[in-house]
């Protein structure tokens, strides 16, 4: 991110539904993220390898990527050990992380990277430069390390030097606080979970790039931090170091937060996105910031959507997959490097399940 940076593409993972399929990247490949043996830049989408088991894929300099086996794999940067791999080696393709196979809901950014196994702990590796890994100190660590006890977590979202994840319906936050954006009232940097209020109905958090948001379970959509361009959708550019709601609507579904923008769907099928609008990244066929939610077109057949830099995807309830914004590198898949400012059909296939992204790389899951 601006660079280096990365954020999580599969913000939603606990909204996302459960699958298992072939995996595909494209966009930037300088440090071999794309997973094909080399780095070269890819336009349009490339398989990785021949497998169709992946099931929950994160991106970004790294990619880390679960099976339905329960085996963890990853590959690309390995700057501060962020493959998990127990030393700092690049890798351009999928190397398995340990052996063991009860491993779940991955996510990654900013060279940090975190897994909820399926017994529900959690487990963070990487750059740890703000205590973004929840270990109660700042030391990086190039494999595996548990945060905590607790067998109750459900969500993981990992953002730029922070981290957001649920734990039976209680938010918690920890890293950089530099904008507010952990939500718990100060500017403070944690370097261990800290719990978010005293509520237990949230479900699926997103940590973009200083600012944070969240679906609870009753439908409602908070968001909290940096809010420059209006990326928190409060109708204003106001900062907020607490969780504030968006609008009164109850029918907020899946979420995604990027570089400067969010994108949300609804439970009608309509897609939602505000912030900033350069490279048209927000999909209204221009280049306008909007600081409240505005709906991408008329259609009600959106389901899951992933958010990048400056970019944004989105899977339809037809399974056909979308991507619009900045596409310097490919990274929108569409064959080219042509921005685009309204949504435009990848391919034609009508086996799309769950989009990923991270700063210029992107990805889906293909079943």
């Amino acid at each position: 991110m601006f660079g280096s940076r990365n954020f999580l593409l599969v913000k939603s993972a606990a909204a996302a539904p459960i699958i298992s399929g072939k995996l595909f990247l494209w966009g930037v490949n300088n440090v071999g993220q794309l997973g094909q043996g080399n780095t070269t830049n890819r336009s349009s989408p490339v398989q990785v390898g021949a497998l169709d088991t992946w099931s929950k894929v994160a991106t970004g300099n790294s990619t880390i990527a679960a099976k339905s086996t329960g085996e963890l794999w990853s590959w690309g940067s390995n700057y501060s050990g962020g493959l998990g791999l127990g030393n700092t080696v690049n890798r351009s393709s999928p190397v398995q992380v340990g052996a063991l196979t009860n491993w779940g809901i991955p996510s990654c950014a900013g060279y940090s990277s975190m897994c909820i196994k399926t017994d529900g702990t959690l487990w963070s590796w990487g750059n740890n430069a703000f205590g973004q890994l929840g270990l109660g100190n700042t030391t990086n660590y190039s494999s595996p390390k548990q945060i905590g006890s607790s067998t109750n977590w459900t969500a993981i979202s990992v953002g730029y030097k922070f981290t957001l994840a649920v734990d039976n319906g209680k938010l918690f936050a920890w890293g950089k606080n530099a904008f507010g954006q952990l939500g718990d009232g100060t500017t403070t940097n944690r370097s261990s979970p800290v719990q978010v209020g005293a509520l237990t109905n949230w479900k699926t958090p997103s940590a973009g790039n200083y600012h944070s948001s969240c679906v609870k379970t009753d439908g409602t959509l908070w968001s909290w931090g940096n809010n420059g361009n209006g990326r928190l959708g409060l109708n204003n550019t106001t900062g907020y170091s607490s969780p504030k709601q968006v609008g009164a609507l109850t029918t907020w579904n899946n979420l995604a937060c990027g570089g400067g923008s969010s994108i949300c769907t609804q439970t009608d099928g309509t897609l939602w996105t505000w912030g900033a609008g350069n490279h048209g990244r927000l999909g209204h066929g221009n280049y306008t910031s909007y600081s409240s939610p505005k709906q991408v077109g008329a259609l009600t057949n959106w389901a899951v959507p992933a958010a990048g830099y400056n970019s944004h995807t989105c899977v339809k309830t037809d399974g056909t997959l979308w991507s619009w914004g900045k596409n310097n590198y490919g990274q929108l898949g569409l064959g080219n490097t042509t921005y685009y400012s309204s949504p435009k059909q990848i391919g034609s296939l009508l086996t799309w399940a769950v989009p990923l992204q991270g700063v210029n790389t992107t990805g889906c899951i293909q079943t």
